[in-house]
Parts: C-alpha cells; structure tokens; sequence
C-alpha cells in the first residue's frame, strides 16, 4: 500500500468515528431527557425517537438498556457520591447526615430517571456500581457518627436509607407536576422520624439480600433485556 492510499484509508475512517461517536452522544443525551421525563421505564424505542435514529442504531452502540443507563447516569451517580463526601466534611454529624438526605432526594425530585437509579442495582455496569458502593461506604461510616453524638436513633440501620429512597422514588412518580413538593414533606417526616430519643422500637429492617433483590427488579421491558434479532 502507498503512503497516499494508507493517508486516503485514514482520512476516510477519521468521518466515520466522528459521526459514530456524535451518535452516541445524541443518545445519551436524548436518553437522558426521556429517562428525567419518564423514568427508567421508558422503552428503548421512545429514546430512539427522541435521538432522531433508529432502534438498531441505539442497539448498536448499547446492546443493553442497561449500558445506556450507566453512560446516562455516570456524572449523577458522581454527584451522588460527592454528596456523601461533603455529608463527611462537616464537622457536626447529624448536620451532616440530614445535609445528605435533602440533598440526595433533591435529586431524585429532580429527575424520574435518577429517582430509580437509586433504588435499582445494575450488576454488569461496573463503574456506576462501585460509586454506589463508595457512597454507601461513606453512609455507614457518617450513621456511626451521627449515632455516636446521640442524634441518630440507635437502631437506625444502612438500609434504611435505601427505604426511604425507595419511597421518595414512589412519592416523586406518584405526585408528579401535580405536587412537585410533596416530596419535601415525606422527607421531612422521615427526618423526624429518624432523630433521637425514638419514640418507640422499629420492626426489624429487611435482610440485605433480600433487599438486594428488591434492587435488582428489571421493571417492565428488563434493563438487561438483549438486543432485539436486527436480521428479521
């Protein structure tokens, strides 16, 4: 091959990368509309119509829907993360502690799609899931605080926080534009609920692997569900 062949193969893919990778980025970012607009529930298709491509050009850069929810929700899980490290920073740990509830239902408030993301475990996204772990890490260690100042109830538990998640998600989708505030109450009760001296013992929390499975819900449609055949 000539040196001008090999400079015109070059110059011929050099288009093709960059239409392929405005694509994805059309994607992503249409997803992420219709996931803040409909939560995670919304289909494959509904993206694809958003993004102004068709279904197999979407499956063809994300063979999973949940591939494409790890590319949309990486800076939000970030976020989230960085939440828990201010929580951390604060020199008063149930300021901290009730710091990171606002902010972090704030968020799922904010977007239908992050609302879910909270309350779902995603095994085969690698990255989402280790930020989740190190925000959770983070968690444990600020409840032990906030319990050693004798502001947390002491039979507060982890898991808790992925309860109360799970019903600021419910609040959140349930109300709406309807009641865009409703969410702030909840949260507040729950706040209450939390701080000491308890009014009266707690049944006991779920076993975390069954909340784990809970986590693990696919929704309607499957997050992992594969590509559909593009031959037919």
């Amino acid at each position: 091959m000539t040196p001008g062949a090999q400079y015109s193969d070059d110059t011929a893919a050099q288009p093709l990368r960059s239409d392929a990778e405005r694509n994805r980025e059309r994607i992503v970012a249409a997803a992420r509309r219709v996931f803040a607009r409909d939560g995670l529930n919304a289909s494959m298709a509904s993206v694809a119509r958003e993004a102004g491509v068709g279904i197999a050009t979407i499956f063809r850069r994300f063979p999973t829907k949940e591939e494409l929810v790890a590319a949309v929700f990486a800076d939000r899980m970030d976020a989230y993360a960085e939440a828990v490290a201010v929580a951390l920073d604060d020199p008063d740990p149930w300021h901290g502690f009730v710091g990171y509830i606002e902010t972090a239902c704030a968020m799922q408030a904010t977007d239908y799609g992050f609302a879910d993301v909270l309350t779902t475990t995603f095994p085969t996204a690698k990255a989402l899931e280790a930020r989740r772990n190190e925000a959770y890490e983070g968690m444990v260690r600020l409840i032990d605080r906030a319990k050693a100042t004798g502001r947390l109830r002491e039979d507060f538990d982890p898991s808790d926080l992925v309860l109360m998640h799970m019903a600021n998600a419910g609040v959140v989708n349930a109300t709406g534009d309807a009641a865009p505030d409703a969410w702030r109450r909840v949260v507040a009760l729950f706040i209450q609920s939390f701080e000491a001296p308890a009014r009266g013992p707690l049944p006991a929390s779920p076993e975390h692997e069954a909340l784990y499975k809970a986590m693990l819900r696919p929704g309607p449609g499957g997050l992992t569900a594969p590509a559909p055949d593009r031959t037919s």
